[in-house]
């Protein structure tokens, strides 16, 4: 009986065995097949990306919005910050409504805000968080974009921090301070009754943010020549006005905004000749 006892105790040892193996190989399985389709999460994200820059770069602003919008449940930080562009974008286009342009913008807001969950340290995340908290000031009163105003600085600053070398962050704090160089009195006023210290900035402080991301980014962007320009009208310095002015205007446009630019650049400049 001992025998036969100590059989059946050898066979269930044996079984046991033979599960435990079998179940440490449906781990490894498992685990394997996790990692497989974790890796191919990962390809996928950055083949997104990739076509997403792609068609950025080549101003197909509603091609890439209707890429980017299949993956709006996305968890990632990269895609996310690209989404709240791409919708900020569209929003911006000449054809779209007012309504439209409403929705978008509240929209790209909370795409910007859960990219910055996401990922605090993406310099990218913040920038448009940032701008995203402008473009919502405008549909929500004086009061409220002052108020932002705090807000929308320490991001572009962060923005900044993690990346030095982002000449579109420098550019946006010398948007920030311009803004607020040639803020009209009575909204002045409001804001030194409502708030102890707001914000403020001079034409100077601008000045250094434009020259800083042009000295990162030569001729990046058309529209910080233009505020050079602008910037130095406000200064009184016409010869080096005309100087940024006619690089604006002489810029390549390869959008709407760049056209813009052209057009007002141009304007200001004939403002001078008709002086002359």
């Amino acid at each position: 009986m001992e025998v036969v006892g100590n059989g059946g105790a050898f066979k269930r040892s044996l079984l046991l065995s033979a599960l435990s193996y079998l179940g440490f190989e449906t781990y490894q399985v498992i685990s394997q097949a996790a990692l497989v389709r974790a890796a191919a999460t990962v390809f996928r994200v950055e083949e997104i990306l990739e076509q997403a820059d792609y068609l950025y770069e080549s101003g197909e602003t509603e091609k890439l919005y209707q890429l980017l919008t299949q993956y709006k449940e996305s968890e990632d930080a990269e895609l996310l910050w690209r989404l709240a562009r791409a919708s900020r974008d569209i929003a911006q286009l000449s054809g779209t409504s007012e309504e439209e342009k409403k929705l978008l913008v509240y929209e790209a807001l909370e795409y910007a805000k859960r990219a910055l969950e996401k990922n605090e340290s993406s310099f990218a995340a913040h920038k448009w968080y940032a701008i995203c908290i402008s473009d919502v000031g405008d549909y929500e009163g004086i009061k409220a974009k002052i108020a932002n105003a705090y807000t929308i600085k320490e991001h572009f600053e962060k923005a900044i921090e993690l990346n030095p070398k982002d000449a579109t962050s420098i550019h946006l704090m010398g948007i920030w301070s311009y803004t607020f160089a040639e803020m009209p009195w009575y909204q002045r006023r409001m804001a030194n009754v409502l708030f102890a210290a707001p914000p403020s900035s001079t034409y100077e402080e601008a000045l250094g943010y434009f020259h800083r991301a042009e000295q990162v980014d030569p001729n990046f962007y058309s529209k910080n020549l233009l505020l050079l320009g602008k910037t130095y009208l406000k200064l009184h310095n016409k010869k080096l006005a005309v100087f940024w002015l006619m690089k604006a205007k002489d810029h390549p446009a390869h959008t709407e905004e760049d056209k813009q630019v052209q057009t007002e650049a141009a304007q200001l400049l004939t403002g001078f000749s008709d002086k002359s």
